[in-house]
């Protein structure tokens, strides 16, 4: 199986620094352009399954993929971003004065009350892959999802059930693409690239434009 991840593009979350999880925003104009430029891209890889979030920035950026190919997105709520609680919807300043308890701590496994738990976490990225692996063993699979859960996952292949004791050092852009080879005869997984934006330099060209940079 070939596993493409994919973050969705930008959000009004995003564009106003809030901390999102499982809150439903809408892409920007922006986030549009990125889900275009995304889709673009996904014409090489000969996606055949589109698998997404069912929260609204996820599924329309799957949406514009699922397009090239003619395809329908499977909306699955295991993709969804990590549940945050009473953190959803705050900016990481308000946060650090609501919770100070949370500084220095990567909020995603702070352990805060009302948030999703490391072992919740744990067993939802063992499900995802377990279910592609039985569904799509020898398919190329796109899934759309957070930056958040995508993290989390990354961590758990590499890893495996102690992941949350390491530090998570991927950096996971807006309609980013990170590449996942599963091979079924050995059962290991090959990554070939993770953070891939170069399909969106034309629309940082144009911002850039835009604002005079260049």
């Amino acid at each position: 199986m070939n596993l493409y991840i994919v973050r969705h593009g930008e959000s009004e979350g995003n564009r106003s620094k809030k901390i999102q999880g499982t809150m439903d925003f809408p892409l920007t104009d922006l986030g549009h352009e990125q889900a275009g430029a995304v889709a673009s891209f996904c014409q090489e890889l000969d996606i055949e399954y589109v698998y997404s979030s069912d929260l609204k920035r996820a599924s329309t950026t799957a949406e514009a993929i699922a397009k090239e190919f003619g395809q329908r997105v499977h909306r699955w709520e295991a993709l969804r971003e990590v549940h945050l609680g009473p953190m959803q919807g705050l900016t990481r300043e308000e946060i650090a004065e609501k919770f100070p308890e949370t500084k220095e701590k990567p909020l995603i496994t702070s352990g805060l009350p009302g948030t999703e738990t490391n072992e919740a976490l744990t067993e939802r990225s063992h499900s995802v892959l377990r279910q592609l692996k039985k569904a799509h063993a020898h398919d190329n699979v796109a899934i759309v999802s957070h930056g958040g859960f995508i993290s989390c996952l990354l961590m758990y292949i590499l890893v495996g059930e102690n992941w949350a004791s390491y530090e998570r050092p991927f950096m996971i852009g807006n309609t980013s693409v990170t590449h996942l080879e599963w091979r079924k005869r050995e059962d290991r997984y090959l990554l070939h690239y993770t953070n891939r934006t170069a399909h969106l330099d034309s629309i940082r060209t144009e911002i850039n434009v835009k604002h005079g940079l260049l």
